[in-house]
């Protein structure tokens, strides 16, 4: 079967540009939307260089032409968008709902898009064929650092642990999104449904990742267990926006438990069952890379 066309918007970013090396992998052929101001940012366009000689193909285009972008979906049959970026939500959700309205004009174009309410809404207004992929807590983020704040590095001494720390959550591997992300594009199961990363060795509680690392390391932490009171008093004297939302976002996972508090209905599917030939990175071998 002929492998679809993917467009990658967003790629020079954290998951956009694993996105791009797992299409290329897979052998789609690749297209990486090169916007035009670009040009100023000497890291990513030297990214996008890069690409081009793994073989993917720049498609120039950019947000403040709506035309270039309309030519640009039309070149592919998919169209992937890694956009992100807290400090920047409000402006990516804006940039987001510009390429709906790109890929709804060129035609039907299925859609893998991160989960935002906003842009789900538009794109099924749209009608778009669309697979939303769920990819819970990346590794750099909230494995390495054991999911301290302002720090992306595992604590020496010291660590918080956010309520009990009893609480699941689900941790994975950015390479592991990528390939789980481009494993749907082709696959008729997804159509207009969400694809949940849920490996079932990667649902941990914080008490049990931080378990791990001490394994590890051969050394026990002092625990400071903080009350979601206490941790929400804190987050009101952080000024700066990109942190809090940070933060926000902590507090939903390990107390709120927003990534497990729910079932798997009818429309989404578990990616490690659904691709059970993915050999998919283990918490524990990820945190190697930190000793």
């Amino acid at each position: 079967m002929q492998k679809s066309k993917i467009l990658v918007v967003g790629g020079t970013g954290y998951i956009g540009k694993r996105i791009v090396k797992a299409s290329l992998a897979q052998g789609h052929p690749t297209y990486v939307l090169m916007c035009r101001e670009t040009g100023y940012d000497i890291e990513k366009l030297q990214m996008l260089l890069s690409f081009k000689e793994q073989g993917a193909l720049l498609v120039e285009g950019s947000f403040s032409d709506h035309q270039s972008l309309v030519d640009a979906v039309k070149q592919v049959d998919v169209v992937i968008c890694t956009m992100s970026g807290v400090q920047f939500r409000s402006h990516n959700i804006l940039l987001q709902l510009k390429l709906v309205d790109a890929i709804k004009e060129a035609g039907n174009i299925k859609e893998t898009f991160e989960d935002k309410m906003v842009i789900r809404k538009a794109i099924e207004d749209a009608k778009i064929p669309y697979t939303y992929i769920s990819a819970n807590c990346l590794g750099g983020y909230f494995v390495g650092n054991l999911s301290q704040p302002g720090s992306l590095l595992p604590p020496r001494d010291r660590v918080s642990v956010f309520g009990d720390g009893n609480l699941k959550v689900v941790f994975m591997d950015e390479d592991d999104v990528a390939t789980y992300t481009i494993k749907s594009v082709d696959d008729s199961r997804m159509l207009n449904k969400t694809l949940y990363l849920r490996p079932h060795k990667n649902i941990l509680t914080h008490n049990q990742l931080i378990e791990k690392w001490e394994k590890l390391t051969d050394q026990t932490l002092e625990k400071v267990h903080i009350s979601a009171e206490d941790f929400l008093a804190s987050m009101k004297d952080v000024g700066d926006r990109a942190f809090q939302a940070g933060l926000a976002r902590i507090y939903h996972i390990y107390y709120e438990g927003c990534v497990m508090n729910f079932e798997i209905d009818e429309e989404g599917e578990e990616a490690s069952k659904l691709y059970p030939e993915v050999r998919y990175t283990r918490v524990e071998e990820y945190l190697q890379r930190y000793l």
